[in-house]
């Protein structure tokens, strides 16, 4: 059930299987957060939707140099006016590896600090 409180995050990759994937999982439990994933490729796991920039509040995209998610997501859906964040994260790791995380998290910090657990009282 989602919290209207929560703000809403949407991680968009290129196949929705290990960079959205893995800074989804990082976010999950976040109690700031209600987070999503997607790809902007047609065998995404999740492919990005109009109703899913449109839930986000922010979006961020793992790599527009490379993959072009920025430039993809304004092609396809041109009236969505979400803030994205290019993480510039490269497709060179599986869901979940060391190396993978230590980056998404480096990128993410900025924007929405350290992941938090439920019960967590950092502010």
């Amino acid at each position: 059930m989602e919290d209207p409180a929560r703000e809403h995050i949407l991680f968009v990759c290129t196949a929705n299987v290990d960079r959205s994937r893995t800074a989804e999982d990082l976010y999950r439990d976040d109690p700031r957060f209600e987070v999503r994933s997607a790809g902007t490729a047609p065998f995404a796991k999740n492919p990005l939707t109009r109703e899913l920039l449109q839930w986000a509040d922010r979006v961020f995209v793992m790599c527009e140099k490379e993959d072009r998610h920025h430039t993809l997501i304004k092609l396809r859906f041109p009236d969505t006016d979400r803030p994205v964040v290019d993480l510039d994260v490269e497709d060179r790791w599986p869901r979940g590896d060391p190396e993978l995380v230590r980056r998404v998290l480096r990128s993410l910090r900025p924007y929405l600090g350290a992941p938090r657990q439920k019960g967590d009282r950092r502010h």
